[in-house]
């Protein structure tokens, strides 16, 4: 039964006359039949938040409810794809509309006509339960796309055949436990707010290697983790966003663009098609998708494209897929509850935000994790979650900061200094930290090698030991320092430049393997504990640091990855040069 709007409030909306609806679901409101969704009830009468500019509706038009939430369709043709909040396809709708898209406007996610090769792996007469893989369909050639049974069903199959298929056509009968006969498609649908089951989460150990010095060394994140990255304007939220959807080791990117600026959001459109993946030579779209909600777009979409995004990472999990989901920036989402709060009367929170800020945050978050996966074979999926949030001044105070931080476990804190400094990552090294380089620190021992931790304990002490020197030669200068901490400070001054800072825009430097990582920092701290040494035993710290050996630590960064042996060579050869340093005091003595 349709309603009537009585009230226009920006992007909500009340609608009276709506009986048997249910929390969030969906609507068309007004003449233009723009896409709403229902976020309060009382008797007959609705909130509804639409998704479209509401300039123009008003009180008397209709609203005709769906009967259905917020859902995504789910299936081959999702990969590559740059979508809106609620899943339209922009791409497609741009052909169809010209730049300028019309409100009320809508498309199927999937393409309706397009024919995909469909190989069964399950053959008539089998027992299947929900989450397990009724065959595959090659999608893009870096990509398999694995066609699951849909998790609320199970039984016997009692037809299947391979072929080419479109989404929308029967691929095979089963027959659940009730003797319905269901068909089974390439695509079903899902609804955003619930999270998709899992067999079992495991704890999440298996570090997610990025090729960025800072954070796999010093910071890491697991596959399964989630991760905050707070900064101020202009600190490189988005660049290391692009870096980690470039090089992070996961099979599927899904990256979100949450209310950023329309020309950051170009920059990632114009962009991604164009990378390619340093995996497979393939461009890297072949294992991305994109969903655009641009900060001039209504506010209520906003939240849908976050969840959107999580729900599409969730079923490529549920693929045995590890996938990595970039959401820039969770702020913006905030911003649009609290105006949405504001419109309903809530009462508000700290600094105006709901008083459900916290567990709604929380409830995104939560859906990061490793699993077993549903389906009668083990398969393991992850989906690792990192989010920007972007303070006002860089204030880490800020409750969506603060909300972010109490259900992330890694905090990569940005500094603007930095960033303004040309310091990339921008990642300040005394303010971040991550829970996860305990159980990390395991890996690296049986991976890599086994003082990879202790390497990262002493370099973390130096940099700390030097914020306390450089406050002492403020006050009273370089030359009250002794031998020793002027050599921290050099030492220090050597893990910030040539390790902990990366060109993104360098062939070689942009990505490090966890072996370099390694053997680039024994370098440093090697050169630390052999110069301490010759120093005890009265070697000059000036001839120390003219050691043309130091050349080579600050151009390690530089070396390829085929010759990294030439790091291992160097570290015997500053060992002799030191050596030769000490034997030339004893001789002298």
């Amino acid at each position: 039964m349709k309603g009537k709007i009585i009230r226009v409030a920006g992007p909500l909306v009340i609608a009276k006359g709506l009986t048997n609806v249910k929390m969030y679901e969906m609507v068309r409101v007004g003449n233009l039949e723009l896409f709403g969704e229902i976020i309060g009830l009382d008797k007959d009468t609705a909130a509804i938040q639409v998704y479209e500019e509401t300039q123009g509706i008003g009180p008397g038009e209709p609203v005709y409810p769906l009967g259905e939430p917020l859902s995504v369709e789910l299936g081959p043709g999702i990969i590559g794809q740059i979508y809106d909040g609620i899943q339209r396809p922009l791409t497609q709708l741009a052909i169809k509309t010209g730049d300028f898209l019309s409100r009320g406007l809508s498309l199927p996610a999937l393409d309706r006509e397009k024919k995909w090769d469909f190989e069964a792996r399950v053959k008539k007469g089998e027992y299947v339960e929900g989450g397990d893989i009724l065959g595959v369909v090659p999608e893009t050639s870096a990509l398999e796309h694995r066609i699951l049974l849909p998790p609320n069903l199970k039984g016997k199959i009692l037809d299947i055949k391979s072929g080419s298929f479109t989404v929308e056509e029967t691929i095979g009968i089963l027959e659940d436990e009730k003797g319905n006969r269901v068909e089974l498609k390439l695509m079903h649908k899902w609804p955003v707010r619930y999270q998709r089951p899992v067999k079992e989460k495991r704890p999440p150990v298996i570090p997610l290697i990025t090729g960025q010095r800072v954070l796999d060394t010093f910071f890491p994140l697991v596959k399964g983790g989630t991760a905050c990255v707070p900064g101020p304007f202009g600190s490189g939220k988005t660049i290391i966003q692009h870096q980690l959807a470039k090089w992070a080791d996961t099979e599927v990117v899904v990256y979100i663009g949450c209310g950023e600026r329309g020309n950051e959001m170009t920059e990632v459109l114009i962009e991604f098609p164009e990378l390619k993946d340093p995996r497979t030579g393939k461009p890297l779209m072949e294992r991305t998708v994109l969903i655009a909600n641009t900060s001039n777009m209504p506010v209520a979409a906003r939240e849908a494209s976050v969840f959107t995004g999580i729900t599409i990472a969730e079923y490529f999990r549920d693929m045995g897929y590890h996938v990595s989901l970039m959401a820039d920036s969770t702020s913006r989402w905030a911003e649009a509850m609290r105006e949405i709060s504001g419109r309903l009367g809530e009462m508000p929170g700290e600094e105006g935000y709901p008083a459900y800020l916290a567990s709604r945050i929380a409830s995104f978050y939560e859906r990061a994790g490793l699993v077993y996966c549903l389906g009668r074979d083990k398969r393991i999926g992850s989906i690792s979650i990192i989010g920007a949030v972007s303070p006002p001044g860089g204030d880490l105070s800020d409750p969506v900061v603060q909300a972010t931080l109490r259900v992330t476990k890694v905090f990569w804190g940005l500094d603007a200094r930095l960033a303004f400094a040309r310091h990339f990552p921008a990642v300040d090294w005394l303010i971040s930290y991550s829970l996860y380089v305990e159980p990390v620190s395991e890996y690296w021992r049986e991976n890599i090698s086994e003082d990879l931790y202790e390497l990262r304990q002493i370099s973390m002490a130096i940099l700390q030991r030097e914020a306390e020197l450089q406050d002492i030669v403020r006050l009273v200068g370089m030359e009250a320092l002794s031998p020793h901490d002027r050599l921290i400070l050099e030492v220090a001054r050597s893990i910030r430049e040539d390790f902990l800072h990366q060109n993104a825009l360098h062939e070689v430097d942009t990505y490090t393997s966890p072996k370099k990582q390694y053997l680039m920092l024994r370098n440093i701290i090697n050169f630390y504990r052999k110069a301490s040494k010759a120093l005890d035993s009265g070697v000059d710290l000036e001839a120390i640091l003219k050691l043309p050996e130091r050349e080579k630590i600050s151009q390690m960064k530089y070396i390829p990855e085929k010759d990294i042996h030439k790091l291992e060579e160097l570290i015997y050869l500053i060992d002799r040069k030191l050596e030769e340093l000490r034997e030339g005091i004893k001789q002298y003595a």
